[in-house]
């Protein structure tokens, strides 16, 4: 028995010996990083990490971190992202955050209610919000981790107060991740002579992406603008003569909240057939606040025959509890209201018909994004892509989720409302 029970101890031990050389190789950072994942040399005061979705950006920065805490580097530490819940779920408690990619012998604590986390030796984090950038006014660090610095509507603000309070130790320097967008930040970032750029792509971190995930976007988003921006990290400027401008989406994007609306409109353009080449057809909701700002709702676009898109606007029509469903007749005429009331002989429904050319149509919309007139709800990256690569007289496939759009703010903020009945 004696023996049978040192046999399982011994295995035991081997198992556990195993477990621990796995451990260390899970957190010896250097082993596994590529090489644009690896601090810079060079007489630099921010790297700016630029790289496309699931490259590995918040894993790159943290152990960056890790790595300078523990050499005694940084003692006095900023976190800043977008808010605050970013800041800890992301960057603090994260998959990859500092929490998680610190072994347990060296791992911080981390206290939520004082927005900080405190090494073994003494160094210590502090959580920041570029909502309120004048809390980095104050105090002092010798490091700083910066995330998604082109999504921060005062991104300006935060960098210069940032700047003003790393001020301690021999070299203070900044680390910023972030997915290319072309604000005139990063471009002013991009000509500093003490910011070292590293560009990365999703592709290059494809052994830890589901292979569903890396074949949907490949198909789906490698050769627009959009992909080039998101996987890439490319900046897409603004392409010439197009009617939406990037600074226009961004403001629809950023202005965003959510809020009681006055009048909502499901609006559809109807694809004219159906098959492996047809159009979409654009289905959008869409409405209009008390202060008469024009919201996006959702984008419900997609390809299917008639009885199927039909079906999906009814059912919007109710969950968004729409005052109208407004369909181009062009090409469908009467028979898109047949079909409408085959499902619900109730709805409320207005046909109009294009007796202009589009772009005539679409002009006044995109000078309402001008004025800051219109918010986006998240998630409606095919609906924005589509309005920025739309160029009058160039774009040759039909913008469905445009034309949608197009009708439903016709509707609901250049038309003026029916003058109420007096008896």
């Amino acid at each position: 028995m004696d023996y049978v029970r040192e046999k399982l101890l011994l295995k035991k031990l081997r198992i556990k010996i195993k477990e621990q050389i796995e451990d260390n190789k899970k957190y010896n950072w250097l082993d596994c990083a590529r090489p644009n994942q690896i601090p810079p040399s060079g007489n630099w005061k921010i790297w700016l990490l630029m790289a496309g979705r699931g490259f590995g950006k918040t894993r790159t920065r943290a152990e960056t971190l890790r790595t300078w805490i523990k050499a005694g580097i940084c003692k006095r530490i900023a976190l800043i992202s977008n808010t605050d819940i970013e800041c800890r779920q992301v960057m603090v408690e994260g998959e990859s955050g500092l929490l998680s990619i610190h072994p347990p012998w060296e791992r911080p604590s981390y206290e939520p209610s004082n927005k900080q986390i405190i090494w073994p030796n003494g160094a210590t984090a502090n959580c920041f919000s570029a909502e309120a950038y004048e809390h980095l006014r104050g105090p002092q660090f010798d490091g700083a981790w910066i995330d998604e610095l082109a999504k921060f509507q005062q991104g300006e603000k935060v960098m210069d107060q940032l700047m003003f309070a790393l001020r301690l130790g021999k070299n203070p320097r900044a680390i910023i991740t972030t997915t290319p967008r072309p604000t005139s930040l990063i471009k002013r970032l991009l000509k500093n002579p003490f910011v070292h750029l590293t560009k990365g792509s999703t592709f290059e971190n494809a052994q830890n992406l589901a292979l569903s995930f890396l074949d949907y976007i490949k198909n789906h988003y490698e050769s627009k603008p959009l992909g080039r921006q998101e996987l890439y990290a490319d900046i897409i400027e603004d392409q010439p003569h197009a009617l939406w401008k990037y600074a226009s989406i961004e403001h629809a994007k950023s202005s965003y909240r959510s809020c009681d609306l006055k009048r909502i409109v499901v609006a559809i353009d109807p694809a004219v057939s159906h098959g492996a080449n047809s159009d979409e057809t654009g289905i959008i909701v869409a409405g209009i606040t008390s202060d008469d700002i024009g919201v996006v709702v959702a984008d419900l676009s997609m390809k299917g025959p008639a009885h199927t898109w039909a079906q999906k606007a009814i059912q919007a029509y109710h969950h968004y509890k729409a005052d109208r469903i407004i369909a181009e007749v062009n090409m469908g005429g009467e028979l898109i209201e047949q079909l409408l009331r085959e499902y619900d002989p109730t709805v409320s429904y207005k046909p109009v018909r294009a007796m202009r050319g589009k772009m005539l149509r679409a002009e006044p919309i995109a000078t309402l994004y001008e004025r800051g007139k219109i918010w986006h709800a998240p998630h409606l990256s095919q609906l924005e892509e589509q309005l920025l690569s739309y160029i009058p007289g160039e774009t040759s496939k039909s913008p469905d989720r445009l034309d949608a759009l197009v009708w439903a703010f016709t509707d609901l903020m250049l038309l003026k409302p029916p003058s109420p009945k007096i008896w």
